[in-house]
């Protein structure tokens, strides 16, 4: 799965992002292996679980169906929503990225985009630069970005999917000579950004691995830490686009975060699942919350 980046930032905009971000894992999570829909009392019911008031959870709600990403459906008189056709294609690219994580040698060479946007589309240049920026590109001169060589046809189809495959061309190289190029990586990534990102997360998760293997939790409880540990996990494999380890800095972090993240998702997932389902059973046989 894949959407926009939890949002950190206190007050209420800082919250709303959460909520929002919270609503997507979930219906990632469960919607699809329910037809695609879920009820809002269900929805609702699950994020009371993370402490999430109802009336904020619905306005959030809202929010994503003005934005495309939910579309309300009824099913059988109740209230619910369905992902929109084009966040499930998010979704399902994503779940590679977060579940089945690879990274790349310097033998796999590397993907350049080149692109050229008349001035007077602005906003596909916005688009592109994002859509290039989710897929974990850097920047190694203006219009020309690059990423590591195993995300060549993800990045082809991904462009494809925006409607920008006319802006750009899409090139396979190789490093061949002048600088170094772990000089040049530190340069076309974020490098100490991205490491700060990691190192929170440990610091943030490490906990919640004690206390999910010191002794048994509940279903309920399983849930409460599972749905902000994968939203928060589902960002990074973004920011991260696999780079080879012999570029990057010793002892980099992002491999423990990953391993980390692997026994959450083992040690949760399941019980996660069970609790999320129980709920939305439930729901749909005791209520018709719009």
């Amino acid at each position: 799965m894949t959407a926009e980046s939890q949002a950190t930032t206190p007050g209420t905009g800082g919250r709303d992002a959460r909520l929002a971000q919270w609503i997507i894992t979930i219906f990632g999570l469960c919607a699809r292996a329910e037809g695609n829909w879920l009820s809002t009392a269900s929805v609702v019911g699950l994020m009371e679980d993370l402490a999430a008031e109802g009336q904020a959870v619905r306005s959030s709600i809202s929010r994503l169906k003005r934005r495309g990403v939910l579309v309300s459906e009824r099913s059988g008189g109740a209230v619910g929503y369905r992902l929109a056709d084009t966040t499930l294609e998010v979704l399902a690219e994503g779940d590679h990225r977060i579940f089945e994580r690879s990274r790349a040698t310097e033998s796999d060479g590397w993907v350049l985009v080149v692109f050229s946007v008349p001035e007077s589309e602005r906003d596909k240049r916005h688009a592109l630069r994002s859509g290039l920026t989710r897929l974990g590109f850097g920047t190694a001169a203006p219009g020309v970005w690059i990423a590591p060589g195993t995300l060549a046809a993800e990045t082809r189809h991904t462009l494809e999917r925006l409607g920008l495959s006319d802006y750009v061309d899409i090139f396979s190289s190789r490093h061949v000579a002048f600088g170094d190029l772990r000089t040049k990586v530190r340069q076309w990534w974020n490098l100490e950004e991205l490491a700060g990102l990691y190192a929170d997360y440990l610091q943030r998760y490490r906990p919640v691995l004690f206390q999910a293997t010191a002794e048994p939790i509940t279903p309920r409880e399983a849930f409460a830490l599972y749905i902000p540990m994968l939203t928060e996990w589902r960002r990074l494999p973004y920011r991260d686009p696999g780079l080879p380890l012999s570029l990057l800095p010793p002892a980099w972090n992002g491999e423990a975060a990953g391993a980390l993240f692997d026994q959450l998702n083992a040690q949760l997932n399941s019980p996660a699942q069970n609790h999320a389902l129980a709920v939305i059973h439930g729901k749909r046989r005791t209520g018709r919350s719009s």
